[in-house]
């Protein structure tokens, strides 16, 4: 959905930052800031700002930055569209009506109807679950060791002895029996006609990211079959892309998230502490579920059964997680089967050990791998290296590779070289990964030649938006186009723009940008460490210095570029006059 700039920016000027951030992040006032730990990465010493003036946060410990709707798409894990919607809503502020056309209509029309209709099932479960008839429903959850927080947080209800009960109630809401089958709630049974397959089961309503619930999960009380029975997949749920509990697990900013197998391992670790715990819908983990997880995290710690099934499903998800782009770690459960169990008889610290030492992904494939051969056979123990090289292989990245190769080699004792000739005849036989060159043992880290360049571009930005008025004293010497690189270009460009006309509003410029990695630079151009000077005139050498390193720069990169670039001459005498008057220049700083 695209929004006028202008609305944009009307809400963004309703929603002040430091009110917003406030509602999730603890501030104190200190200076001209309000200071508290960041949100987007751990720490306990406050490095996250957030300016009132400049109405923009910028944390000095990860880099997190931008205006007020940066932060939410941030933290809420939200898309730009998103992020207006919400705020647009707290500031009271009406949006346009998307205009459908009829086709549209009729299926967002069917989506809401059948998100109703989940809703009010839920509800249903739930006071089934309070109710006299909820007894058994009720036995079973405290038998498992849940609050009556968490019952709640998750909504978790219970169907009663027959499934005709919950059709009643959904057609005296004034449900049509369509739209309850069509939801997944019931089906026509030549007997009993339309009842619910949902009877004598503990209820766990699966909601999507915007907590809707979407379908439902039911557990049997006794022995019946089967143990778990989902809804079907329904227009409003799709089981491969969507994930339990990741409603709660995408704001928990832990660094990471926790895959289980089960919804009882979800809710059991949500109840320890651990949010970011999420699990698949009834079926494996998918290369969509992947993808879905990839917005929200870089690394995987997978809490899967430690069985035998358990052992198979985390190797097919490591898999899926690596190509995914995905970080992936493996928690062991021994001597417990699932993270319910172990956390009901060790605890929360004993898990947090667990997950501090998880396993490394390929490491767990290598160490599963190796149970499949006699190590005191030599045959049988060179076929187990040979089937580590093949698995080598599976990097695409060399660097990546001869990192892996070098810690298997140690960890194996295998000889290092032994095991590159393993690596570098899979390579060429299968053609699987390019053979791997040896890498230089010494060298020195080069720095970036343009770094130079930038910082003074940084601090010239950074030193504006602190101190607006010297745009007038430096605005014959310097202009957007004196920035070489393209972003710093287009937020000194908008920048200067709104100091000529007077509309100093450095987070609008945040704006500009829809991408969140874009934001985040442009964010951060305002917010660069200035030197810390007590005298005047050291402050005025040091923002000449700056100004003129800018400029200097800049005639440099136009010089550079003639007969290339038809603009570069212009720059360049333009560049030269004013590199001379500026170094003759005086600038106040009053």
């Amino acid at each position: 959905m695209y929004y006028p700039e202008e609305l944009v920016e009307e809400i963004r000027l309703k929603n002040d930052i430091v009110d917003v951030v406030s509602g999730y992040v603890k501030l104190q006032k200190k200076g001209g800031n309000h200071w508290g730990c960041c949100p987007f990465h751990n720490e306990k010493t406050p490095s996250f700002a957030v300016n009132g003036a400049k109405q923009m946060y910028h944390c000095f410990g990860c880099g997190a930055g931008g205006n007020v709707y940066t932060f939410v798409m941030n933290y809420e894990n939200y898309s730009f569209p998103e992020a207006v919607k919400l705020l647009a809503d707290r500031a009271g502020v009406a949006l346009p009506e998307i205009e459908y056309n009829e086709e549209v209509r009729r299926r967002e029309g069917k989506r809401a109807r059948l998100l109703e209709v989940n809703k009010e099932a839920a509800k249903f479960f739930y006071f089934q679950l309070r109710s006299p008839r909820g007894e058994k429903g009720r036995e079973y959850l405290e038998k498992r060791e849940l609050s009556h927080e968490t019952i709640h947080q998750f909504g978790l209800g219970y169907a009663g002895k027959n499934g005709a009960e919950l059709v009643q109630y959904l057609r005296s809401k004034g449900f049509s029996d369509e739209l309850i089958r069509e939801a997944g709630l019931a089906s026509v049974s030549e007997k009993y006609g339309l009842v619910s397959q949902f009877w004598n089961r503990v209820m766990y309503p699966i909601q999507d990211l915007n907590h809707r619930v979407i379908g439902f999960g039911g557990r049997v009380m006794g022995d019946g079959e089967p143990k778990y029975l989902n809804s079907p997949e329904t227009p409003v749920f799709d089981k491969r892309r969507n994930l339990y509990g990741l409603n709660f697990a995408r704001t928990a900013r832990c660094g990471n998230i926790i895959l289980c197998e089960g919804y009882m391992d979800v809710i059991s670790m949500h109840q320890a502490g651990f949010r970011q715990a999420v699990a698949s819908l009834g079926t494996a983990f998918t290369s969509e579920q992947a993808v879905l997880l990839k917005r929200y995290t870089d690394n995987v710690l997978l809490a899967y059964d430690s069985d035998g099934a358990g052992v198979k499903a985390a190797l097919r998800g490591i898999g899926i997680l690596r190509e995914a782009g995905l970080t992936g770690r493996v928690i062991n459960m021994q001597p417990y089967k699932d993270p319910d169990e172990f956390m009901k008889a060790l605890g929360k610290e004993a898990f947090q050990e667990r997950i501090d030492q998880a396993e490394n992904s390929f490491f767990f494939e290598i160490r599963i791998l190796e149970g499949q051969f006699d190590m005191a056979d030599p045959e049988s123990k060179t076929r187990f290296h040979r089937e580590i090289a093949r698995k080598l292989c599976e990097f695409s990245e060399e660097l990546e590779r001869e990192n892996y190769l070098q810690a298997v080699a140690e960890k194996y004792l295998i000889g290092i070289e032994q095991l590159r000739r393993l690596v570098t005849g899979y390579a060429a036989q299968t053609g699987l990964a390019k053979p791997l060159a040896q890498r230089p043992r010494s060298g020195t880290r080069k720095k970036d030649p343009e770094e130079k360049g930038k910082k003074p571009q940084r601090l010239l930005l950074t030193w504006l938006t602190d101190e607006p008025g010297l745009y007038e004293k430096i605005k014959k010497y310097i202009s957007g186009a004196d920035f070489t690189e393209e972003l710093y270009r287009k937020v000194a460009e908008r920048l200067f723009q709104d100091l000529e006309e007077g509309n100093y509003n450095p987070a609008a410029v945040i704006s500009m940008f829809e991408d969140g990695e874009e934001q985040q630079q442009a964010a951060a151009l305002f917010h660069s460490k200035l030197p810390e000077l007590n005298t005047k005139q050291e402050r005025e050498k040091a923002f000449h210095d700056i100004l003129l390193a800018v400029k200097k720069n800049s005639y440099e990169y136009f010089s550079a570029r003639l007969g290339t670039d038809i603009n570069a001459l212009n720059q360049v005498i333009q560049g030269k006059k004013a590199l001379e008057e500026l170094a003759k220049a005086h600038i106040s700083l009053e």
